[in-house]
Parts: C-alpha cells; sequence; structure tokens
C-alpha cells in the first residue's frame, strides 16, 4: 500500500469538567495548538472531517460541526466530510486518510469536541420538563423494555459472556482501570489522580453487573484536533519526521447492533477491523511498541487486545492481570496518558493526541522511556470500531 498519508500536528484545547465554554471556541482552541504543533498556516488547510458533525440531541457529545469551525476560521475547503454513519470516531481519520490518497485535499484537519459535563451540569441544574418525552432511536424500542438505557447495560451483556465463556474474573478486568490510573499520575491534565488499589476498585458501586463505577469513563469537556498530510506536502515543517499513516481498519461485516450478536462474548466490529488494518501491512502485532487502545469500558480495551491479536481469542483476562504486561514497562504499554478512565473522556480523539505525543518524544514525564516507534491505535467499540497502525 502506498505510505502518503502523514500526521503533521496535533493539538487540544483546556479540558475538564464543567467548564462553561461552547464547543465552538474548543474547537477553535485545538486547531490553533495544532497549527503551531505542525507549522502549517491556517490558508494551507484545505480539508477539514470530524464526527459526527453538530447534533444537540446528542446532550453535548456534538456540540459543533463543520461549517460553524469552516466559518469561524474563514477557512477554503476542497473537501469536508462530517457525517456520522462512520467507522465511529476514528472514522472522520481515515475519511481524511482516503480524501487525501485520492488527492481531494493536502492538509486536512481533523476535530472532535465534547461539552458533555457542561451539558449535564445544566441539566441536572434545571427544572423537570412536563410534556412529551424525548425522541428515542427506533432501535430502543426493544431495549428500553429491559431497561437498558445506557451502553454500560449493553456493553455489560458483553462482559457477562466473556466472564461466563472464558472465566475471565473482576479482578483481571479491573487492571485496565488501575493501569490508567497509575499513568493518570503523570499526565498534568488527568481528571482522576488519585491512587487506586484493587480493593477499591472490587468495593467500587457497582453499575450493572459486572462493570463498577470505575469500569466507565466519565463525561468531560474539550477539543482535540489532527492534521493529516500529503507526505509531499509535508517537507520542511515543524516535524522533521511526520508520522506515518501505516495502515487503517475500519470494517463492518457483522450485525449493526448491539443487542443481536450471534455470540456475546465477541465484537465483531473490532475483529473485523483489525483483520483489514493487519491484511494492509507487513507489520505484525509482536512490532507494535504500545497502544492507545480504547477504555471507553474497561471490557472494550479487553475486547481490542483480544482482536488485535496482542492475545490469543478469550485469553484477554490472562493477558492484563497483575497488569505487569500493560504496564509502561511491560510487553504492550497500553494508555499511557491514563485513558478515558482516568485521564479525559475525548471520545476517541484523545488516543490519536497521545499516540503522536509519544511517538514524536513530546509526552512530557508520561513519555515511554522504550522503544516508540510504532503505535496501534483502536477506538470504538460495538458495531461501530476502527484502528490504526501509526509509525515514527
Amino acid at each position: 500500500m502506498a505510505k502518503n498519508v502523514v500526521v503533521t500536528g496535533v493539538g487540544r484545547s483546556a479540558v475538564g469538567r464543567k467548564l462553561g465554554i461552547s464547543g465552538l471556541v474548543l474547537t477553535v482552541d485545538a486547531i490553533a495548538d495544532a497549527l503551531v504543533d505542525s507549522g502549517l498556516a491556517l490558508s494551507d488547510i484545505d480539508g477539514m472531517s470530524t464526527w459526527p458533525g453538530q447534533n444537540l440531541a446528542m446532550k453535548g457529545m456534538a456540540p459543533v460541526g463543520i461549517p460553524q469551525v469552516k466559518d469561524a476560521l474563514r477557512l477554503k475547503l476542497n473537501w469536508f466530510s462530517g457525517g456520522s454513519e462512520t467507522a465511529g470516531q476514528l472514522g472522520a481519520f481515515i475519511n481524511a486518510y482516503a480524501a487525501i490518497e485520492a488527492g481531494l485535499a493536502r492538509h486536512v484537519v481533523i476535530f472532535r469536541s465534547v461539552i458533555e459535563s457542561t451539558v449535564q451540569a445544566a441539566e441536572r441544574a434545571a427544572p423537570p420538563k412536563g410534556g412529551e418525552p424525548p425522541a428515542m432511536p427506533a432501535s430502543m424500542q426493544w431495549q428500553l423494555p429491559f431497561l437498558a438505557f445506557s451502553a454500560t447495560n449493553w456493553f455489560a451483556q458483553h462482559a457477562a459472556a466473556h466472564f461466563h465463556k472464558y472465566g475471565t474474573t473482576r479482578e483481571q478486568l479491573g487492571q485496565i482501570a488501575l493501569n490508567g490510573r497509575r499513568n493518570a499520575q503523570l499526565n498534568p491534565q488527568a481528571l482522576m489522580k488519585a491512587p487506586l488499589t484493587l480493593d477499591e476498585y472490587m468495593s467500587a458501586r457497582m453499575i450493572s453487573t459486572p462493570l463498577c463505577l470505575l469500569d466507565c469513563d466519565m463525561a468531560a469537556d474539550g477539543a482535540v484536533a489532527v492534521i493529516l498530510s500529503h507526505r509531499d506536502a509535508a517537507r520542511d515543517l515543524r516535524h522533521r519526521n511526520p508520522i506515518t499513516v501505516e495502515s487503517v481498519g475500519c470494517a463492518m461485516h457483522g450485525r449493526d447492533t448491539l443487542d443481536q450478536f450471534t455470540d456475546f462474548s465477541r465484537l465483531e466490529a473490532q475483529e473485523d477491523s483489525a483483520r483489514m488494518m493487519w491484511s494492509r501491512t507487513d507489520l505484525k502485532p509482536s512490532d507494535i511498541d504500545f497502544g492507545a487502545i480504547y477504555d471507553g469500558f474497561s471490557i472494550l480495551t479487553i475486547a481490542w487486545l483480544e482482536a488485535l491479536g496482542f492475545c490469543p481469542k478469550g485469553e484477554g483476562g490472562r493477558f492484563v492481570e497483575g497488569g505487569q504486561n500493560i504496564s509502561r514497562d511491560g510487553l504492550l504499554p497500553i494508555n499511557t496518558d491514563g485513558g478515558q478512565l482516568s485521564g479525559v473522556r475525548l471520545h476517541g480523539f484523545g488516543f490519536l493526541y497521545e499516540a503522536c505525543k509519544q511517538l514524536w518524544g513530546d509526552a512530557g514525564e508520561r513519555q515511554l522511556t522504550r522503544k516508540h516507534e510504532v503505535a496501534a491505535v483502536a477506538v470504538g467499540g460495538g458495531s461501530h470500531a476502527a484502528c490504526a497502525i501509526l509509525t515514527c
């Protein structure tokens, strides 16, 4: 495969809880930071991509879309994409990658912005609303009778099936949270830094068996921007060694649903995407130096580790047992900034940001001292997921 697409800059806005800053301002701040990181001028940007576009009904998860950002920055775009029906959050990255390979743009800025914490706080403070209940997606008619209101309920089914079929335990699953918390202590922008013990994890409030409070990420505010460029247009920029997009995977062969899997111990989108990614490169799982692996729920990290081939199917619990394999000096360090469980929930794009910082050696106190030249980034869960290999 041609290796013409490179990452030339990444940026991030202020992050936190209940910041009270608009999604547009956070997005513009992140893009400005990415431009400084890359050495590009605003006038160089001729493409833009995001996921899922603006959707105010998503309660702070999609506060701003391309038209508002394009107008605020007075950009002249040759290509843009901002739809929600993609391979999850990383679909915006893959769309931009494909557009550059196709010659539709030279420098594409990709952004993801959330103000979930601010919106949720405002809703809790507002008086109750009467009238008709809010509209629900049609698929929810099958879930609401079982009180499956939340993604926690949906992924708890996967966790329970994995526990039943493969003997996975809560003590093993807890290592995802513990590893994230240890790494978050090295991240000045992490939201959760207090030391965490396995006993504290085991005694945390159960949300949807077997997932407890510490298995679930938390709402936050912030934005991330990533700039992809054609390799020929990346010469003489700030980073003399731009990050190559070695391979991507975005397949969806199974059911587009969270409650109709034929085998609830498997998450097919992860497996389909990983299979596609490995088919487009000569690299192997043993070549990966570290991972930025989605942990919106800790069981999704287990699913990705298996799907990506870092351990056999069903062995994810045993692979993370004790935490050594996924620690900073282990076989496969993951989520070196704390991930979403302890770092900050930027809905997938924080993993891209952290992987690039590590590859460039710009991660500060949390920088890996061992070899950090090849990263696996895996984002999403359920029926929408994608992954990529980045090399530097």
